[in-house]
């Protein structure tokens, strides 16, 4: 049995990709950094619950230690704020999780997976880290550091049977969407209606979509796959 640790799994997409994986028959270390959720998450899939700041270094490599060999790693966990481009005012807390917190995660699980093998790291970037977005500049750029963090991260790892890629998700129905319906002062019920009129598809994504990629990439069939980016969108970007 393969162990799964899956960050920000505590609700949404993370939660969805958690359950996914657990159906598959991995034992799931379940991160968020509300402990609550986390729990919340574990007991209803079967897993267990690590919660910590993926930001701390300290807190994750103590995690790391606990859960042991970590055969997958899903670096879910986002922190995102909006704001107009002129008033951006979170890159720190932006970079330090979104980014920072993914690479010292990888530094972390890539060791033991080198000395067993293998391994499957899956990062959830986002659509915006590849075509950017104006009120969100801090969680385009800390995304697009990750799609070169994925690249260059499969370049050093691929030659020890490690495979890395990551997942550009379009707008996707997650608790997130709050911050975008707030900034645009909407519903999140509207928010949604009009993310949807924009995607070729006609709806914005759904969690399970992205949790069936992520089980996908962390399968033997998907092995030729290294150092890509997928982005299941519904089209939008082609």
């Amino acid at each position: 049995m393969s162990t799964a640790l899956v960050t920000g799994a505590g609700q949404g997409m993370g939660a969805a990709i958690a359950a996914r994986l657990a159906r598959d028959g991995h034992a799931v270390a379940v991160n968020d950094i509300a402990a609550g959720n986390a729990r919340a998450t574990a007991e209803r899939i079967g897993g267990t619950a690590y919660p910590f700041d993926v930001a701390d270094p300290d807190a994750a490599a103590a995690a790391v230690r606990e859960i042991g060999a970590v055969d997958l790693l899903v670096a879910n966990h986002a922190y995102m704020t909006m704001a107009p481009f002129e008033e951006t005012t979170d890159l720190e807390r932006t970079i330090d999780v979104n980014l920072l917190g993914t690479a010292t995660l990888i530094e972390l699980v890539a060791p033991g997976m080198r000395e067993r093998g293998f391994g499957r790291i899956v990062v959830i970037a986002s659509e915006w880290g590849v075509i950017g977005w104006p009120n969100a500049t801090s969680y385009a750029a800390s995304k697009g550091g990750l799609i070169a963090l994925v690249k260059s991260a499969a370049r050093a790892l691929g030659p020890h049977g490690i495979a890395v890629n990551a997942i550009a998700p379009g707008i996707t129905d997650t608790p997130q969407l709050q911050v975008d319906a707030d900034d645009a002062g909407i519903s999140l019920a509207a928010m949604i209606e009009r993310y949807a009129a924009d995607v070729p598809l006609g709806r914005v994504g759904d969690p399970a979509d992205i949790a069936e990629v992520v089980a996908f990439l962390c399968s033997e069939p998907a092995i030729a796959l290294v150092g890509q980016v997928l982005q299941p969108n519904g089209g939008t970007t082609r």
